[in-house]
């Protein structure tokens, strides 16, 4: 059997790993899953199948998306992202995954490096060793709510490196990088000249005083940077896959190289239904993220109760947190995830699964109802006595 070293050198999913594990149990307290529980709101649905019944979907769209979703976009990114745009920069990918992937690919050639501040999400790291570049992991400060690390971003870069990936709001700290930092980031990656690529698949999900901002409203970064958003998180269409990217014209001609052969374009049917969320009321994003808001401080509620187990830092946006495991119990994040589902039934994900500086921490997803949150604390209340 012939595998390339390139996949094989790739660790399994701890993600997926738990979710599979989770399928020998009963009853189980999900606290594991980065998806939203909420249906998609009907009037996306019903726009998918009028689409369906008027015979719109049987055939490909063009490679970068339907014109009419794309103005959609174009509309969206000046209200809500102040990014001037126009249809010729957007590409309508296969969720956000396979924008990056596609955005990763267009960029690097084997043996470049990419920045990622870590802990981040797994895929990234993933996408990259699929490129055969090297992730080069720069720690988040978690003792500064795991802020960027400017210095050493700056140190981290040598001839070799050719980009900087990043998530904010975090998956799976929940950190909400602020404008001050990423216009800090900026003036790095253009005094380096390197490209920035974004995963802001958390954009509407800020909490307190934490504000999302986009790196790509800073008009010298245009030719530096490649945002990559999703419908997935904000409208509640994970099955969907429906996702676009913006970078400048030229560098979408060579984006859409990779695209094609990965996806062709993205589901037709889908992006009708893309058309009809940015089209349609807007309420179904303040409803999650009001609930959002209500689960995070619930969890942390929960998570007092549990001092001597967990320490954690606020999230200040996403609906998803990173706490520590204290003493010998955080050794080993697996293990721990691993007996939480055996003994009490309560999934969770390892830290290590979004890098090194993920061991010794659990993520915790939020986007649950308070009754499966309680249910799991209630467990590890009884279980930590």
């Amino acid at each position: 059997m012939n595998v390339s070293k390139r996949v094989t050198q790739i660790k399994k999913s701890a993600i997926h790993e738990m979710t599979r594990l989770s399928k020998q149990y009963n009853d189980v307290a999900f606290l594991s899953w980065a998806k939203p529980t909420s249906g998609t709101p009907e009037h996306i649905n019903a726009a998918a199948i009028s689409a369906i019944e008027n015979g719109l979907v049987g055939g490909y769209s063009q490679n970068d998306g339907l014109p009419e979703l794309r103005e959609e976009i174009v509309k969206k990114l000046k209200r809500d992202n102040n990014i001037k745009a126009s249809i010729s920069e957007l590409l309508v990918t296969v969720g956000a995954i396979e924008g990056l992937a596609a955005a990763i690919m267009a960029t690097i050639d084997p043996g470049d490096e990419v920045i990622l501040p870590t802990p981040t999400y797994s895929t990234h790291i993933r996408q990259v060793e699929l490129a055969s570049g090297k992730p080069v992991l720069v720690p988040l400060l978690e003792d500064r709510n795991f802020d960027l690390d400017i210095q050493a971003i700056k140190k981290a870069i040598t001839p070799k490196t050719k980009a900087i990936v990043y998530c904010s709001p975090n998956n799976p700290t929940g950190t909400v990088f602020s404008e001050k930092q990423l216009r800090k980031l900026a003036k790095i990656a253009l005094e380096n000249n390197l490209t920035v690529i974004t995963d802001e698949a958390y954009e509407y999900f800020t909490f307190d005083d934490h504000k999302h901002f986009s790196i790509a409203s800073i008009p010298e970064m245009k030719k530096n940077v490649i945002s990559v958003f999703t419908f997935t998180k904000s409208y509640a269409m994970t099955g969907w896959r429906i996702g676009y990217l913006h970078a400048d014209k030229e560098l979408i001609l060579q984006i859409k190289k990779a695209h094609i052969p990965f996806a062709i374009c993205a589901p037709v049917v889908s992006q009708y239904a893309a058309i009809a969320a940015l089209k349609g009321s807007q309420n179904c994003i303040s409803e999650y993220r009001e609930h959002y808001l209500q689960t995070r401080n619930l969890m942390c509620e929960r998570l007092d109760n549990l001092s001597s187990v967990f320490e954690y830092i606020k999230p200040g946006g996403s609906y998803l947190m990173l706490p520590k495991i204290l003493g010998d119990r955080g050794k080993d994040s697996i293990e721990f995830s691993k007996r939480l589902l055996k003994d009490i039934q309560i999934s969770t994900t390892p830290g290590i699964a979004f890098g090194p500086t993920g061991e010794s921490h659990i993520r915790l997803s939020f986007c649950v109802s308070k009754n499966m949150i309680n249910k799991a604390f209630d467990r590890m209340d009884n279980y930590f006595k």
